[in-house]
């Protein structure tokens, strides 16, 4: 457990990691380059999962992260999605280039501390034990793409990659739709289309209406926007209970909506990326509110990337189960 003195620094590091990351996402926006959108500008897909993942664990990141490494890849102009410490390299056998520039990624830790009231003075519940508090240590890890390295065994080298055309962008394969299916299926949440103009979801109904599939102009856009919605259902009180979707007016502007609409925002974007689905769902006049949340809040990103990882990993739960099924 971290001591008092180390979490007061490690307290200071987040203050100044908390507004560096945020200040880096928020000039990205106003760029015109929506860090989460990053796999559907590209014009090659590769067989290896668009979510960056490290090059010696084969873990892959999350949350904030995703983010990060999307925007780093884009800028620097990286095909791969596989990351490492320069430790890690040289662990490897390799070694990170020399004059490469490494790439800003957040490590998160959680620690208890025992709580204090105003004076300072311990907590203690009814049985006269110290009542704990949850916190996080936050500290940064520089990254390198494989690209930006020399010497590594061949298995670190990215897969091979296919041109996208118009078809293959637009469309969706078989066994996409069968996880799609699946997902949408084991979420519980009845899902309605009628001939109309608007895609919601419905909190009091727990139901999802769409357009009919004729009026997107591809089918990658149809299930986009599915994901989207199902992000959205994942609020319902009966599943991970979210405040923008269980005590709001739902009203544009609302902020408690519009953070809530960046959550499914960058939540459904996780989702396509793991399923492979490359279409796109637009929600840019929520921008300016999602620029004000930020600003005002350091921390907000980091919160909406949670909540948008535990909403991704509720609906791709059941895809999870059959590999593991699979595997036994």
């Amino acid at each position: 457990m971290p001591t008092k003195t180390e979490s007061r620094k490690s307290s200071t590091n987040n203050i100044d990691l908390y507004q560096q990351v945020t200040e880096k996402i928020i000039s990205s926006i106003e760029r015109g380059v929506l860090p989460w959108r990053k796999p559907w500008r590209d014009s090659k897909r590769s067989a290896e999962s668009p979510i960056p993942s490290n090059a010696s664990t084969g873990r892959h990141y999350n949350g904030v992260n995703i983010m990060l490494l999307w925007l780093s890849a884009e800028e620097q102009g990286f095909n791969s999605n596989r990351w490492l410490t320069w430790k890690q390299a040289q662990a490897a056998g390799g070694n990170v280039r020399k004059g490469e520039k490494a790439t800003l990624a957040v490590f998160f830790k959680p620690f208890e501390v025992e709580s204090t009231d105003k004076s300072g003075q311990p907590r203690t519940n009814a049985q006269g034990e110290a009542v704990m508090e949850q916190r996080i240590m936050l500290r940064s890890i520089m990254l390198f793409n494989t690209e930006q390295c020399e010497g590594l065994p061949e298995r670190f080298g990215s897969a091979p990659a296919e041109i996208l055309n118009d078809e293959s962008e637009d469309s969706v394969s078989v066994p996409i739709f069968n996880d799609i299916v699946t997902v949408a299926g084991e979420s519980g949440v009845r899902v309605s289309y009628s001939e109309q103009n608007q895609a919601y979801y419905h909190s009091l109904r727990d139901q999802i209406v769409l357009p009919l599939r004729k009026q997107f102009f591809t089918a990658a856009d149809f299930y986009s926007t599915l994901l989207h919605e199902l992000v959205h259902a994942t609020g319902h009180h009966n599943r991970l209970d979210r405040e923008g979707i269980t005590s709001t007016s739902r009203k544009f502007g609302d902020p408690v909506y519009a953070f809530e609409e960046l959550i499914a925002e960058l939540g459904s974007a996780f989702l396509c990326a793991h399923l492979g689905v490359y279409g796109e769902v637009q929600h840019d006049s929520y921008i300016d509110h999602w620029l004000k949340i930020m600003k005002s809040d350091k921390k907000a990103l980091f919160r909406a990337s949670r909540m948008a990882r535990e909403a991704s990993e509720y609906l791709l739960k059941p895809l999870n189960a059959e590999v593991e099924e699979d595997a036994a």
